[in-house]
């Protein structure tokens, strides 16, 4: 192939390339190690881009950097879920909300004054994470601490305005050019429903709010639903070939029929919506997939980013691949753990990469190879050029 992005767009549409793309999420090893001053002697002066033209590999573009902002009310509701950063193809305003804002330290407080009331949130981010690469904060308050926040947060989401961001999502595009593709995020939630699990409310709380008031939750999450499919409606349209929507699924708590019901068909609506502009649906599915699998290929998903398979997982990258029988393309098969040497010898290493290149990958289709999750700061940096390698030299690849 002539270019990554080429190759990574055929291996999407089942075609065949002249190797397995390796693109390994290298952004929080890299910003970790930079700010720590342990980048590879070589790479101490080198960028991101320029590392990952020297070994030959594809720029991850999928993850955005949650730091990517213009301004600081770009970021501050992100306990609502909502963020405004450049890879995003749209941005939201929120519509008749006054915000008060306080930054304590480490911490950052808001209160939204809404005409139904008003809600508060706060997020952290310390010295423990920068070291650590991370870019998102941590909600250490959430927006519903009670069934009394439920009218509060679906008038905010009621009245939040959607607009095209199309221009800024081409200049991120441009800088990821040939390297790869530049995935347009969307939300790190699947549907309203998951919204409100993973970002709106404490994990506990939730649960106990889904046995108690059921009918006020989905209330809710019909308010989110309408804010989604003004979303989508912006995407759908834009420049993207990638469109990134949910993530961090797990088997016990995203577990199967709840998956199914709550977050499967908004994925498949987004994907029939994408589908119509030749657009691919992306979803992160980076946790314990045991049990669902087949609801990832009803929800009519094109990629499962982040597949982390075992010893990190109950589940082989066979396993997946078999259940997914090329209809979802694969980005990951990787764990983390396999490139620290507090986990892995070099002896045990190189004998989980002549199982994965020789029983796991099968024909190498519909696979682009990645470190699940992400790569962790610590990784053995030969490694990682030993996989580039072996990827290299594993083709073609013939559907």
């Amino acid at each position: 192939m002539t270019n990554y992005r080429e190759k990574l767009l055929a291996t999407l549409r089942g075609e065949p390339t002249d190797s397995i793309p390796f693109v390994p999420r290298l952004d929080l090893w890299y910003k970790s190690n930079k700010y720590r001053g342990t980048l590879p002697y070589k790479y101490r002066n080198a960028t991101l881009m320029e590392i990952v033209e020297d070994l030959g590999i594809g720029y991850h573009s999928v993850v955005p950097d949650f730091f990517d902002y213009k301004d600081l009310l770009d970021v501050v509701d992100r306990p609502l879920g909502i963020y405004r950063l450049r890879t995003l193809p749209y941005r939201t305003v929120l519509r008749e909300v006054k915000r008060n804002i306080t930054y304590q330290g480490d911490s950052t407080l808001v209160e939204y004054q809404t005409p139904v009331g008003n809600i508060t949130t706060k997020v952290t981010y310390t010295e423990e994470m920068r070291k650590a690469g991370v870019t998102i904060t941590h909600i250490e308050e959430h927006a519903i601490k009670s069934v009394k926040d439920y009218e509060v947060v679906g008038w905010i989401f009621d009245h939040a305005e959607v607009e095209p961001a199309y221009d800024n999502y081409l200049i991120a595009k441009e800088e990821v050019g040939d390297k790869g593709l530049a995935v347009a995020f969307v939300s790190l939630a699947g549907s309203a429903m998951h919204l409100i699990q993973r970002e709106l409310i404490d994990y506990n709380l939730f649960f106990y709010e889904l046995y108690d008031h059921p009918r006020e939750l989905e209330w809710l999450a019909d308010k989110i639903n309408g804010y989604f499919q003004r979303v989508f409606d912006v995407v759908a349209k834009s420049p993207a070939e990638v469109v990134f929507v949910g993530a961090n699924y797990d088997n016990k708590i995203t577990y199967p029929p709840f998956f199914r019901k709550h977050i499967a068909p908004t994925l498949a609506a987004a994907a029939d919506t994408l589908h119509r502009q030749g657009k691919f649906l992306l979803t992160h599915t980076d946790g314990e997939n045991r049990g669902l699998l087949e609801a990832y290929v009803e929800s009519k998903i094109d990629i499962a980013d982040s597949i982390c398979p075992a010893p990190m997982t109950s589940l082989s990258l066979r396993e997946v691949r078999d259940a997914f029988a090329g209809k979802i393309t694969i980005w990951g098969g990787i764990p983390s753990i396999s490139v620290l040497e507090s986990s892995m010898s070099d002896y045990e290493f190189d004998a989980f990469l002549d199982d994965l290149f020789s029983n796991q990958v099968g024909k190498g289709d519909h696979l682009i190879l990645s470190i699940a999750d992400t790569t962790p700061p610590d990784a053995k940096f030969s490694r990682i050029e030993k996989i580039a390698k072996l990827a290299r030299e594993f083709g073609p690849v013939r559907p």
